[in-house]
């Protein structure tokens, strides 16, 4: 109980702390993302005002495991212009292929990805992967944009106070999705903002998460959940980007960056 109370109080905290507006980003509106005319394609406009394709909707350029160099040998397939994730055993992840990220690294961005969940599915996008910090069995380590079909999957029920949901800051901060809509089997909308220390989810154009890192209350909220035995958790400038495979099918596309 006591262990209920404090994450809450914390979360309570972390929430209502308003974060300075970071330079090239109103915190208060919605990001202007552009939206592809054709699916994995930008026009000339967008990508002179800075947005790029982190995947071009054919082939694994610019991805690979962040357990090695090339991409995973199984667990992923590309179709009709999606990047899909097997369905497989999720205790034996690795043994189905495993995560991919992005070979660079990013820092202060945007990124938007449409994702498209099956029933019973449990994905995620993360940001300031470290993949040297996990090099075993098991995903790699970062801050974690949950994907999970809340009705059907049981992780929506662990962790604390929803924080393992849809949208949540993966195991620290539960999203408010009641004014999200959300077309469960159809195609949705992840928006993962970074500016400095402040962080934003959106789902479909909804924001569902804020939160400042590199902080008492944010290294208090990790100290509270599985990421404890990570250094340093979540405060690094930059990192890859990663989508999980996680033993269930989900269809990526649209996976676009802008750098702040």
């Amino acid at each position: 109980m006591k262990k209920y109370l404090l994450t809450g109080l914390l979360l309570a905290a972390l929430c209502a702390c308003a974060p300075k507006a970071p330079a090239g980003y109103d915190p208060t509106k919605a990001p202007d993302v552009p939206k592809p005319e054709t699916p994995n394609t930008l026009t000339k406009a967008q990508q002179a005002d800075g947005w790029i394709l982190l995947w071009d909707g054919k082939t694994t350029e610019g991805w690979r495991s962040p357990k090695s160099d090339s991409f995973p040998q199984g667990g992923w397939f590309i179709q009709d212009g999606e990047l899909c994730t097997m369905p497989g055993d999720a205790i034996h992840e690795a043994e189905n292929g495993g995560d991919i990220v992005t070979t660079a690294q990013y820092g202060n961005f945007i990124l938007s990805v449409d994702f498209k969940m099956t029933p019973g599915a449990n994905s995620g996008i993360k940001y300031f992967v470290r993949p040297d910090l996990n090099q075993g069995p098991g995903s790699a380590i970062g801050c974690e944009f949950q994907i999970l079909d809340d009705e059907l999957h049981p992780d929506a029920k662990l962790g604390l106070n929803g924080n393992r949901t849809l949208a949540s800051l993966y195991d620290l901060i539960p999203a408010d999705k009641a004014a999200a809509p959300l077309d469960k089997f159809g195609w949705n909308t992840a928006w993962i903002v970074v500016d400095g220390d402040l962080v934003q989810h959106w789902l479909n154009g909804v924001k569902v998460v804020e939160y400042t890192r590199n902080n008492q209350l944010f290294n208090a909220l990790v100290s509270h959940s599985k990421y404890k035995v990570w250094p340093d958790f979540g405060n690094q400038r930059t990192g890859n980007i990663l989508l999980q495979e996680h033993g269930a099918e989900v269809h990526f596309r649209n996976v676009i960056l802008k750098e702040l």
